[in-house]
């Protein structure tokens, strides 16, 4: 880890994981669950779970990207991207590592897919907060902190701490997120947050078995979410694999009986990490936010 030229280096271990505080075990060896998402990963004493962010430390769950940085940046909002939510604006956005999906397509494989052995500026939610605040006085502004880049949700105490200090200034919270997270930690956080852009990877439940992940978990998130803050979804198409459409046709009637005005961005994708495929057409692309807005009035191509 390194010290952030502005930010003073944490001390101290993790917090506790919120849902985790009270699930001692009867020895050293017994096994305790991760609550956080649906992977409900059972994890020895010195375990890490499928995300390598999480961990089993004496028998209750810690946090171990706790406030640990590998990507600071001051984006335009529509990068995250969100259209509809202070536009032409711009937003801290903070990112550290792990991931609780296994996409061979990543994108932020980098991050994403990195561990607790990756370069890190730790900081506190206090100076993060300061940090935030400072730029919001500075020539281009700043509407907040978005913690994305690699799924921030696995940073879910270090996201609690620091929003209740970002409203206190009055500036946004956002998460960019693959959606995979429990009803019981969704609903405790969704108080503290402005906008999720989410993604939605496909229509399929076999095509999000392949990464690890659950469509009806992310499909939960979505639709809650939308009762309590702004929510944008992204899907980023894969020719072969989730270019059907049939499936957008389902997907974008789904996302407008939740309500017509939630906008979809339907992005490229590029071969990254894993994924050899060629680039998508652009005329795919088109067909399916042609076929997106028969159903919902904010469709928007991306990557193109």
């Amino acid at each position: 880890r390194r010290r952030c030229a502005h930010l003073a280096l944490r001390s101290g271990a993790p917090p506790l994981s919120a849902g985790s505080r009270t699930a001692k075990t009867e020895g050293a060896d017994a096994c305790i669950v991760c609550s956080l998402c649906p992977h409900h990963c059972r994890l020895a004493d010195g375990e890490t779970g499928f995300c390598r962010a999480r961990a089993n430390e004496g028998g209750v769950i810690r946090c171990k990207n706790y406030g640990r940085l590998t990507a600071v940046a001051l984006d335009p909002i529509e990068k995250k991207p969100l259209y509809h939510f202070h536009p032409r604006s711009f937003i801290l956005s903070v990112g550290s590592f792990g991931c609780n999906l296994a996409c061979p397509f990543c994108q932020n494989y980098a991050i994403s897919m990195a561990d607790e052995q990756s370069e890190t500026q730790d900081v506190t939610p206090a100076e993060l907060a300061a940090l935030a605040h400072d730029l919001k006085c500075r020539p281009h502004g700043n509407i907040g902190v978005a913690f994305t880049y690699n799924e921030p949700l696995l940073s879910y105490e270090f996201i609690m701490d620091t929003a209740p200090l970002l409203h206190e200034r009055e500036l946004a919270v956002v998460l960019v997120t693959n959606g995979t997270i429990s009803p019981a930690p969704l609903e405790a956080l969704l108080p503290h947050v402005d906008a999720l852009n989410i993604d939605l990877k496909g229509w399929q439940p076999d095509f999000y078995r392949r990464l690890g992940g659950y469509l009806d978990s992310v499909k939960h998130t979505i639709a809650r979410a939308v009762k309590s803050c702004h929510v944008e979804v992204t899907t980023l198409v894969i020719p072969g694999q989730n270019d059907s459409e049939r499936d957008m046709e389902e997907e974008a009637r789904w996302l407008a009986s939740l309500s017509p005005d939630l906008p979809l961005h339907i992005s490229r994708y590029f071969p990254r990490w894993h994924e050899n495929a060629p680039a998508t057409p652009v005329e795919t692309i088109e067909k399916l936010a042609e076929i997106a807005g028969r159903h919902l009035h904010f469709v928007h191509p991306g990557n193109c």
